[in-house]
């Protein structure tokens, strides 16, 4: 994962850069979709160069997976970059570009929820029996969302223009805007700082629930697919509502405080949630799943006021912006995860602990451990939306130009 962040994190500036000099958006998302879909069947068809080398040692497998990861972040970077600043460039309205990017995340949310759809049929139609069976159930999911994610790259790319860069207020808009320019603006600074924390609670989070759920709160298998879901889908509902405002500087600001606020709340609950109250954990998924969307839409939002008219930059703020939300979360994960424990210590009944829980007839476990999952998924994004918010306070956004919707910038 961290060689694949990387990989993203120095491709997203690379390719900011290329996006801004050379335009043709859609060029570059359908190039990074292809990659995508290339290298996500190579990751899930097996160890190629274990086959190529007739060999199946750990060595191998990790060189192999890693270098199919980078590339997979490498196409990544660039769907990623080229769509984020797409929304700029299709309209200089503050509200529609909210608009754009709520809409982006909520139909981000209907895809996370399409996996399991495609998961529950999968797992309905077949049986695993043995680990290959189960092998091949991955793959048919795997295979099954390249499919379907591939049909809607080709929808996308065939009914959507091709946005060009009009002329701005202060001339010829396809003058290319000097790094120099944007790490002058101390708004640059508080704004990556804020999209930085964003991603981080929200990826952290997302990368520790399944293991939160399973390994500490001991629920049913069905609370791995249930919770998230229900985040999803709270997040999609906020999402919908929040195209329906009409958005300014300090607008912006309350809400993201809003959805800050709210993590640091649920935060606290899920780092001192006992097992023994784990249903209470979808009440925390309700509030989560706000949270997300809050602190989402309107820290991406931020970015376009950032930008503004200067469009001919925008790609090289959403690669550098995306830079720091990919290194920070890999390094966040890669740190977590060294000192992530298989499980809580279990004793047997002469061991002598202050707080105990009965797993079984012969074994007791502490009720005060505390795992590196707990803190990944309460602490870190606490923290990070507290600091998130603080800085957000500081900012000092003003109401974006606003050109009318009738004129979007279209070819």
């Amino acid at each position: 994962m961290l060689s694949g962040q990387i990989a993203d994190g120095f491709a997203t500036i690379f390719i900011g850069e290329l996006i801004d000099r050379f335009g043709h958006f859609k060029i570059w998302h359908g190039a990074g979709s292809v990659l995508v879909a290339v290298s996500f069947s190579s990751v899930f068809g097996g160890c190629m160069p274990c086959r190529i080398l007739s060999t199946s040692t750990l060595k191998v497998e990790t060189i192999s997976y890693c270098v199919f990861a980078a590339i997979f972040n490498v196409g990544w970077a660039a769907t990623q970059v080229a769509h984020m600043s797409m929304v700029n460039c299709i309209t200089l309205n503050s509200t529609s570009r909210v608009v754009l990017t709520s809409c982006r995340n909520a139909f981000t949310m209907v895809a996370n929820l399409s996996l399991y759809a495609i998961a529950f049929i999968v797992f309905s139609v077949s049986t695993a029996k043995t680990h290959a069976d189960l092998e091949n159930q991955y793959r048919w999911i795997a295979y099954s969302s390249i499919f379907i994610g591939c049909c809607f790259v080709g929808i996308f790319l065939s009914r959507t223009e091709e946005p060009r860069l009009k002329m701005g207020l202060r001339g010829n808009s396809h003058a290319r805007i000097s790094w120099a320019y944007w790490f002058k603006k101390i708004l640059y600074y508080q704004v990556a700082l804020v999209y930085m924390l964003t991603r981080l609670v929200v990826n952290v989070s997302q990368a520790y629930l399944a293991f939160y759920v399973i390994n500490d709160l001991r629920m049913g298998q069905s609370a791995k697919a249930l919770v998230p879901a229900i985040i999803y889908i709270c997040s999609f509902i906020v999402s919908i509502l929040l195209q329906e405002m009409a958005w300014t500087g300090q607008r912006l600001k309350a809400y993201y405080s809003a959805g800050g606020v709210l993590w640091v709340f649920c935060g606290a609950g899920i780092l001192i949630l006992p097992m023994n109250m784990s249903a209470f954990m979808y009440v925390l998924a309700i509030f989560v799943g706000i949270a997300n969307a809050l602190m989402m839409v309107t820290g991406i939002s931020m970015q376009n006021v950032l930008i503004g008219e200067d469009l001919s930059g925008c790609a090289f703020v959403c690669g550098t912006l995306s830079f720091l939300d990919k290194m920070s979360c890999g390094i966040a994960v890669y740190v977590l995860q060294s000192y992530q424990s298989m499980s809580p210590t279990v004793l047997d009944n002469n061991s002598s602990i202050t707080s105990l829980t009965v797993l079984d007839n012969n074994s007791l476990i502490s009720t005060s451990y505390i795992s590196v999952t707990r803190f990944g998924l309460g602490l870190i994004p606490a923290i990070c939306s507290l600091v998130s918010v603080a800085v957000t306070c500081t900012m000092k956004l003003h109401t974006p130009y606003s050109k009318p919707l009738v004129e979007p910038l279209l070819q």
